[in-house]
This record gives structure tokens, C-alpha cells and sequence, in this order.
């Protein structure tokens, strides 16, 4: 009897590690896989070590002590909102509307990392993931906060080109680039993270490939450049730091807007200050952070100082907001970000989810989330 309770128990452990592993390889979300002749490519770059591609300054990635991730099991204070968050239904046609002058920025941030941006008369959509799950399956993973309006693809305006920083769960969304494979007609990209595109439907013709410093023009009023970040990336067990992560500088001939990206701090901000500075607008990295991977994710007054650094006139704390990743609290992200930005020179925009904002100098505060 003691045998055949174990060969069920024994017969059971089998069946779901071949479930699970089916589950792994078969998923679309996990995106694609680099071939031997594309990773010959990649190996050019002179970002890549011939085996994975490497930060510019030496970035520990040791795992969080025991007691950190011992610390995720437990509630915790204020990680998560205790109410559905006050958030506006995004209106694609006030923002197609609002401020259309060339000249004029207009943008709406979603939550995260998540930016609709209009410069230059043109829409980019940055890291946009409007999934349930910031993660490789639906029924797993961290979930996204309780919106009173939750954005979709189906909500956008017209969408001339689509940034992603990086391919990380919570910037990259399969199901998102799935449904604008069609609608969109540029996907710009750091090296080596077209292949999830294309795994996705995506025309090859359509992607745009990006090294660390390249510089390419939209049209004869916008150039994109991807600037680089202190980070990593992965999206499966054996691909990690296989494919480049960065951020953006989108420079266009009367206004300049910046993107972080996912970063720990490092000289490389004053380098982009100094090499595409001074920005109007910068959305920078400010939320799921701790001491433990201080070297890939920002600490609040570290996200203050590459506001400095990048010289931006306008800065919105991004990646914060949406989902629970680390063990502060929710909303501390932004209100220690506001306190260390006093002293400095720059104005920072605390957005609604989902609303509307042109720049201008009367812009107010919005301290929705108190």
C-alpha cells in the first residue's frame, strides 16, 4: 500500500513538472529565441561580451538576502492601495486634440511605465502593458492595481510608433504588441528584443534596432535615440541580459523629451544630459526599488539626482503605481521623490492615471493618490 502511495505521489510530481514545462515552452508571452546567426550579429556590438550583453559601469546582480525575500510572504504595510484608485477614462480624442500645435508636448501616463507621449505632432507609445498580469502567464504573477478605468489598446488614438525600453514583463506586453502588430507601423527597439516581436506577428520591415547611442530620424522633424541605462533583461530561465535594455531621448526640432527606462544610478544620466540635453520633459525610473538591488533600480533621491543630471525642465516619477514588485509602499516612491525635488531646479508632474496633460507653466500639482 506505502508503494503505491508513493508511485501516485511519484507519478503526480511527474505529471506536473511535465505540465508546467509544457506550459514554459509552449507559452507565446515567454516571446522568441535568438538563432546562432543573429547572435553573431549582436556580438558586434561593442555592449556585448560574446556571450551576453553588459552594463557600462560593474553592476552586482547577486539575489536579495534571505531575509528580503522572506519579506514578500508578508502583508506588509501599504504595499497595495486598500481602495480602487481614482483614475480619469482616458479620452483619445481630447488628446488627440489638446495642444496640437508641433511646437506643444502633450502626454498621458497609464501606470508603471506606461506613456502615451505627443511631440511634434506625432504619438509614441512607450512601454505600454495593459495586461491583468506583469508576467509570463494570466493566472500568475503580479497583478495590476484596481483602476476605477483600466486602459486597452482599443482606447489609443492612432499610433505612429511604439518605444520599448526593454523586455521585461512590465514593459513589454505580448498581447499589447500582439494587437497592434497591424496598427502601427515602427517598433523601435534595443538590439536582439525584435525577436519577441516578430515571434508576435510582427513585420520584420517594422522593427527598428537600436544600440546604445544610435541616433535614427522618424522624419524631418524627430530623431530617437536610445540611451543607456543601468539594468538587465530576460524573460525566460536561460536568456537573461541576452538581449540590450535602455532608455530614450526623442529629440525633436522644437521640443526634447527623455525616457529612463528601468536603471540603477549611474554616471551615464550626465553623459545624456551633456549629449542630448537639456530636455523639456524626462519620465524617470522612480518605484520598485531596494537596497538589496540598489544597482538596477533606483532609490528615490538617486531618481532625484538623474533629473539633475539629465537636465530636464519637467520630470514625471515613472514605474510606480501599477504593481507591486518590491516591499515599500505604494505610494512612497512618488512622495519621497517630491520631497527630495524641493531643492532642485526642475518642476515634477504627479499625473492622474490616464489623464490628459499639456505642458505648460500653470500646470498645478495633482496629489490624487492621498
Amino acid at each position: 500500500m506505502k508503494i503505491r502511495k508513493r508511485m501516485i505521489v511519484l507519478i503526480a510530481i511527474v505529471g506536473i513538472a511535465i505540465l508546467g514545462a509544457l506550459l514554459y515552452t509552449f507559452n507565446p508571452q515567454k516571446g522568441g529565441k535568438i538563432t546562432e546567426a543573429y547572435q553573431q550579429e549582436l556580438k558586434r556590438s561593442p555592449n556585448h561580451d560574446g556571450k551576453v550583453f553588459k552594463n557600462s559601469v560593474p553592476t552586482k546582480m547577486a539575489s536579495p538576502r534571505w531575509d528580503t525575500m522572506k519579506d514578500f510572504f508578508k502583508k506588509g504595510k501599504n504595499r497595495k492601495p486598500d481602495q480602487v484608485i481614482a483614475s480619469e477614462k482616458f479620452d483619445a480624442s481630447l488628446f488627440q486634440s489638446v495642444e496640437s500645435l508641433k511646437s506643444k508636448i502633450s502626454f498621458s501616463w497609464f501606470g508603471h511605465s506606461s506613456v502615451l507621449l505627443k511631440i511634434e505632432g506625432l504619438n509614441l507609445l512607450i512601454d505600454p502593458v495593459f495586461s491583468k498580469r506583469a508576467s509570463l502567464f494570466s493566472w500568475m504573477g503580479p497583478k495590476r492595481f484596481d483602476y476605477e478605468n483600466q486602459m486597452s489598446v482599443k482606447d489609443l488614438p492612432p499610433v505612429d510608433a511604439v518605444l520599448i525600453s526593454h523586455d521585461h514583463y512590465d514593459h513589454l506586453d505580448y498581447k499589447v504588441i500582439y494587437d497592434l502588430k497591424d496598427k502601427v507601423g515602427r517598433f523601435y527597439v534595443p538590439l536582439g528584443v525584435r525577436v519577441h516581436l516578430e515571434k508576435w506577428g510582427v513585420a520584420s520591415e517594422n522593427i527598428i534596432d537600436l544600440d546604445w547611442w544610435d541616433e535614427v530620424k522618424f522624419n524631418e522633424d524627430l530623431k530617437i535615440a536610445l540611451t543607456p541605462s543601468r539594468h538587465f533583461t530576460g524573460r525566460g530561465l536561460t536568456n537573461r541580459m541576452s538581449t540590450l535594455w535602455g532608455g530614450y531621448a526623442i529629440l525633436g526640432n522644437s521640443s526634447k523629451v527623455y525616457f529612463s527606462g528601468d536603471s540603477g544610478y549611474f554616471n551615464g544620466f550626465k553623459e545624456i544630459g551633456e549629449r542630448f540635453g537639456p530636455f523639456d520633459l524626462a519620465f524617470i525610473e522612480c518605484g520598485q526599488y531596494n537596497e538589496d538591488w540598489e544597482a538596477i533600480h533606483m532609490l528615490p533621491h538617486q531618481s532625484v539626482q538623474a533629473a539633475v543630471d539629465v537636465n530636464s525642465e519637467w520630470v514625471v516619477p515613472v514605474h510606480w503605481g501599477k504593481f507591486k514588485l518590491s516591499l515599500h509602499e505604494w505610494t512612497e516612491p512618488v512622495e519621497m521623490f517630491l520631497e527630495g525635488s524641493i531643492k532642485h531646479h526642475f518642476k515634477t508632474i504627479t499625473p492622474k492615471p490616464n489623464e490628459v496633460i499639456s505642458i505648460s507653466d500653470n500646470l498645478q500639482s495633482n496629489y490624487w493618490w492621498k
